[in-house]
């Protein structure tokens, strides 16, 4: 594996992600941005921050997975929500827990969450991309 996620004494202790991670691999991939568009382009959950959440996170797996890699060689992530209000947390951390349920890991690296005014189309509420390394 070649990231070790850490929370460092003296920094708080966030559940949804750990404040640093250290990247010990060969080959650095940076994925580009996930929205709710399934296989074929049409957008999943419509309306449904939970779900979109889950979709985006769903394709960041699919393209790790491509390049031999997967949630735990994640080094960051970055998170853009339309219109992002600290009341969406709760929307936002049940569409992390569903696909936590499906990859049997939770993904908790590094990462920072922008609250935006909007995203390519306006149907998508969330935007993810990812900083990975693979041995």
């Amino acid at each position: 594996m070649a990231i070790t996620l850490v929370n460092p004494g003296g920094l708080p202790k966030i559940d949804a992600y750990r404040q640093v991670s250290i990247a010990t691999g060969s080959k650095l991939v940076f994925i580009a941005g996930q929205v709710a568009w399934d296989a074929e382009g049409a957008t999943v959950g419509e309306g449904d921050l939970a779900a979109q959440v889950e979709r985006c996170y769903l394709n960041i797996g699919t393209a790790l997975a491509e390049v031999g890699g997967s949630f735990e060689d994640v080094a960051k992530l970055t998170v853009y929500v339309v219109d992002w209000t600290p009341d969406k947390m709760p929307l936002f951390l049940e569409g992390v827990a569903r696909v936590a349920a499906k990859l049997g890991a939770t993904p908790v690296p590094p990462g920072t969450l922008v609250g935006v005014a909007a995203l390519d189309v306006p149907d998508h509420l969330v935007e993810v991309e990812a900083t990975a390394v693979i041995d």
